[in-house]
């Protein structure tokens, strides 16, 4: 858990007023505590990252449950407007910006979205339901992607169109 912390501190540039550093040491604790044992030891963790898991929403805008699985280094850019379903799949070195919602594409129905290493999600952006977002994929601002987007591509519009990206 140390190494994460120190990594989330480096991707944030070591500014502790940063909304996102903030966000990812809530959502570690919550990670963490899942390993202590006995459950009646775990019980404070678990009431102490509610608290924080709550007043972390109220001051950022970001719902970041600690069930969704997350890689290194997520970046959230701008916060605000953020949610993300604790059934939801991020890698590592992701961007996330203001106004992102990546989760179910109706309510009762599972599957969430797994993004891939390196994506780069834009203001707005909806991205619903079961589907794969590739590595190093670019999703556009306000883009609603609800079908698989391929590695390196960009998504943009609504519904999102996949353009592949020209290989230099």
């Amino acid at each position: 858990m140390i190494t994460t912390l120190k990594e989330d501190w480096q991707t944030y540039e070591g500014d502790i007023w940063r909304q996102g550093l903030w966000v990812m040491w809530v959502y570690r604790f919550g990670q963490w505590r899942y390993g202590v044992r006995p459950t009646i030891l775990r019980k404070p963790f678990s009431l102490l990252y509610k608290i924080l898991r709550t007043g972390c929403q109220m001051l950022t805008g970001v719902e970041l449950p600690c069930e969704t699985k997350i890689g290194r280094r997520l970046r959230i850019e701008h916060f605000g407007g953020i949610i993300v379903s604790g059934d939801a799949v991020i890698g590592d070195d992701v961007i996330l910006r203001n106004g992102v919602t990546i989760g179910l594409k109706r309510t009762g129905q599972r599957g969430a979205p797994r993004i891939g290493n390196r994506g780069d999600i834009g203001a707005g952006a909806k991205i619903l339901g079961d589907i794969h977002i590739g590595d190093d994929a670019v999703i556009g601002a306000n883009a609603v992607v609800l079908k698989d987007v391929p590695p390196g591509a960009f998504a943009v519009g609504i519904p999102a169109r996949v353009i592949q990206r020209e290989v230099v």
